[in-house]
């Protein structure tokens, strides 16, 4: 399965709001829990350039995806550009618990 990498430049002025409007997909994401998706969504050091990556379906879906991107030109910058990526792994270290 292809991997999409979409990276931009957000307009400073513009860049909390972006990641305010990322932060509603994850808890979109969270509530409805939609199978065979997999998605990360990444504010570099600059605090201007942002990166996500998406494996699998129905993102579009979501309203507040929707709504992220219903003014996504106005907040950027530079981008977006996007490209397929073949995952090659991934790691995810299990959580520690008081008990262990």
């Amino acid at each position: 399965m292809s991997t999409a990498v979409i990276r931009y430049e957000t307009k400073p002025e513009a860049a909390d709001e972006n990641q305010r409007l990322i932060e509603n997909v994850f808890a979109e994401l969270a509530a409805t829990a939609p199978s065979g998706l997999r998605y990360s969504s990444f504010r570099l050091a600059d605090g201007v350039t942002f990166v996500h990556v998406v494996d699998g379906e129905g993102l579009p879906e979501l309203i507040a995806f929707q709504e992220f991107q219903r003014n996504l030109g106005d907040r950027l910058t530079a981008g977006p550009t996007r490209e397929n990526a073949t995952l090659i792994g991934t790691y995810s270290a299990a959580a520690v618990t008081a008990d262990s």
